[in-house]
């Protein structure tokens, strides 16, 4: 049984209801949210699952009919995003209800700023002033309930989506874009398999630990990123052994929402590689994160050798500053089945200037606490193609 003291209301960075079986809610929220006819987005194999068809027949029978919408990727695609803007006004939606993994919420959110636009999803990318291109009028609410805990979308305000034709995985943005309402059920995510709890709980890791590596001034930040991090250490390993573990489940969900809070602060060459991985090869991106992330910390280690000390301490690992760090990583990538290398998943360095060049001009690359070019990056991957640390 989940323990009660999870059960509560919180309103950072956004109204958030927290706890086992408030999933049950979602028909009064909606209404409470002036939602009569909402747009429920979510991945194929979820809408096929008898959780999928107890959502909406409750929602339903509380006079709320739901438009399920499924035709997503694992990296949503602009098609992807305009084909459920379509379902959206087919339909007569008001609302966006994102259920799922990352794939879900970031195609949800997206759609919810696009059913009122008339620019393309690309003019909103995240450069510049983009945003202010919005109409603010157009977007609809949207409530989030994410059933993985690794990308933490459900408190981000914007969405990643590969934009096809360029091969590139772009983040489109707006402030208004943050979910009005968030749902951190545990019980929806009992039914994980392991190794996508592994993938997305490292995910979940990936942003805590950017975060608090990358070198911009955001105390709060910082010690949002620490805990989760402790959170995490002592509940992914539990949650990858038992599915069943409830606390361990709630605990999860709750560092990967801490996650995309701190990363306010910044990401960095994880997520920088990540990107135009994700693109080209269309590879799980928590995967990737947890594959990339030793060969990263090698490469910033002149630069974090501080803050690897303070977070080592605060893990209370057996091992001292960064080499404790870097053995504590590769230690839970081995108890939770992560692939060593890139080659391991099918990524060969056949495209390595390409992906080089991508991941220089991704807009995570800014924050890396080390500069580095696309002949670094280029580098960087082709040792995690091989499989070494150390050049």
């Amino acid at each position: 049984m989940s323990d009660k003291r999870f059960t509560c209301n919180w309103n950072y960075p956004t109204a958030m209801h927290v706890g086992a079986g408030r999933v049950a809610e979602l028909p009064n929220l909606c209404r409470e949210m002036g939602m009569a006819t909402p747009l429920l987005v979510t991945d194929p194999g979820l809408a096929a699952l008898p959780v999928m068809q107890r959502v909406v027949e409750n929602c339903l029978t509380a006079g709320i009919p739901t438009t399920v919408f499924s035709e997503i990727k694992g990296n949503p695609t602009g098609k992807n995003v305009h084909d459920g803007v379509t379902t959206f006004r087919a339909h007569g939606c008001d609302g966006v209800i994102a259920f799922g993994g990352g794939s879900a919420l970031d195609a949800g959110k997206a759609i919810a700023l696009m059913v009122g636009q008339t620019h393309p999803i690309w003019d909103f990318e995240d450069v510049g002033e983009n945003y202010l291109r919005v109409n603010v009028a157009g977007m609809v609410p949207v409530i989030a309930v994410p059933t993985t805990a690794g990308t933490g979308s459900e408190v981000g305000r914007s969405s990643v989506i590969t934009d096809e034709q360029a091969k590139l995985k772009k983040i489109i943005f707006h402030p208004r874009m943050l979910p009005e309402l968030v749902l951190l059920d545990p019980e929806l995510t009992v039914g994980l398999p392991p190794h996508i709890t592994a993938a997305t709980g490292m995910d979940a890791l990936s942003h805590n630990l950017e975060a608090w590596c990358a070198p911009n001034f955001h105390p709060m930040a910082e010690g949002i990123a620490l805990e989760a991090m402790r959170l995490i250490s002592v509940n992914l390993p539990k949650a990858f052994a038992d599915g069943s573990d409830l606390d361990a489940r709630m605990q999860m969900l709750v560092a990967s929402s801490m996650g995309a809070t701190a990363f306010q602060r910044g990401l960095g060459a994880i997520h920088a590689l990540a990107h135009p991985l994700g693109a080209l090869f269309d590879a799980h991106h928590g995967l990737l994160n947890a594959i990339l992330m030793p060969y990263v910390l090698k490469a910033n280690e002149k630069a974090i050798q501080e803050k690897m000390h303070r977070l080592g301490r605060y893990l209370d690992l057996p091992l001292e500053g960064f080499g404790g760090v870097l053995e504590w990583v590769l230690e839970l990538r081995t108890e939770l089945g992560i692939p060593h290398s890139l080659a391991e998943i099918g990524i060969d360095i056949e495209m390595a200037e390409l992906v080089g060049q991508l991941a220089a001009a991704d807009p995570t690359a800014a924050s890396n606490p080390v500069p580095l070019t696309a002949q670094d990056y280029q580098a960087l991957f082709i040792r995690a193609c091989s499989g070494a640390l150390s050049e």
